[in-house]
């Protein structure tokens, strides 16, 4: 079975972005795809402010990366960037990490301000990091994921079809890539 990793590069893990995770999550393992999740802000700080390779959380956050045939890295937009906790865990995948690999951003903003945030931010890591086949990705507004009165987090329709179209791209490319890695 394909693997995908979600890479949640959001310091809190009650973000409202969590709602997209999940939504990708839900529509990859409804594709057919394994996946998984690295939470960032859950691995040792001091791990990563210290760059700890051979730290054992590091080590198996960097396993979960080598097993899967493709990436998903997900970050609020935090002054025109994605936030910090992400850089220091992208920093500790080894250095072609991502060779191989599809990889798809998902960030959040205030505004359409920083939607170049995915192409000029993001991307030149990640191809420094080995992919060569990075998706578009999807940058969503503030607006669009909204906490309803009775506590869920709600997205709005016309994200939803963004989200679906890329996830369903990625998962399309993702069982074409795993299939002719077995044929080899």
């Amino acid at each position: 079975m394909a693997k995908v990793v979600v890479i949640n590069g959001t310091p809190s893990l009650v973000s409202r972005i969590n709602a997209v995770i999940e939504h990708a999550e839900s529509r990859l393992s409804e594709q057919g795809l394994e996946v998984a999740r690295i939470n960032v802000a859950e691995l040792p700080a001091e791990d990563l402010i210290h760059t700890r390779f051979e730290s054992e959380d590091i080590v198996k956050a960097n396993g979960l990366v080598a097993e899967a045939d493709a990436v998903v890295v997900v970050s609020p937009v935090y002054k025109a960037s994605y936030t910090g906790v992400l850089k220091t865990f992208l920093d500790l995948i080894p250095q072609k990490g991502l060779a191989g690999k599809i990889a798809l951003p998902l960030f959040m903003g205030g505004s359409l301000a920083h939607l170049l945030t995915i192409d000029y931010a993001l991307k030149p890591v990640l191809s420094v990091l080995g992919a060569r086949h990075i998706l578009g990705g999807v940058y969503a507004v503030d607006s669009q994921v909204t906490r309803t009165d009775q506590g869920t987090v709600e997205l709005a329709e016309e994200l939803q079809l963004r989200l679906n179209a890329v996830l369903d791209e990625l998962a399309e490319e993702t069982k074409l890539k795993a299939e002719r890695k077995r044929a080899e």
